[in-house]
């Protein structure tokens, strides 16, 4: 970790970062502090000042979302046919079915000769 020193509205603040994101605090502080100067905050106490930096920040960042196209929708994931049952099974079934109708023919055949 490292101190880093961000100038915001004439004041100066020193912050920690986690070792490598100096530059990027560095930059974050420098677009606080043009949106505090822009709006003329400097004369404000360090909390006021702050809040209206973060309000101006906020609006650009609530514009900037209602300028972005909407997120493109999530396609749901197709759900497939369960597939049929496999071409031995179907075979299976068949010569059952027509054992059962042999059978059901012999009884008929049976019955009528009673």
């Amino acid at each position: 970790m490292s101190n880093v020193t961000l100038s915001i509205g004439g004041r100066n603040f020193a912050v920690s970062a986690t070792d490598g994101e100096e530059s990027h605090i560095e930059m974050l502080g420098r677009m606080i502090d043009e949106r505090a100067r822009k709006i003329g905050a400097q004369n404000q106490s360090e909390p006021r000042m702050m809040l209206f930096a973060a309000l101006v920040m906020a609006d650009e960042l609530h514009e900037a979302h209602k300028a972005a196209p909407p997120p493109a929708p999530v396609p749901e994931p197709a759900i497939s046919e369960p597939a049929g049952p496999s071409p031995e099974i179907m075979a299976r079934v068949a010569a059952i079915a027509a054992r059962v109708e042999k059978l059901a023919a012999h009884l008929e055949d049976a019955g009528e000769a009673s």
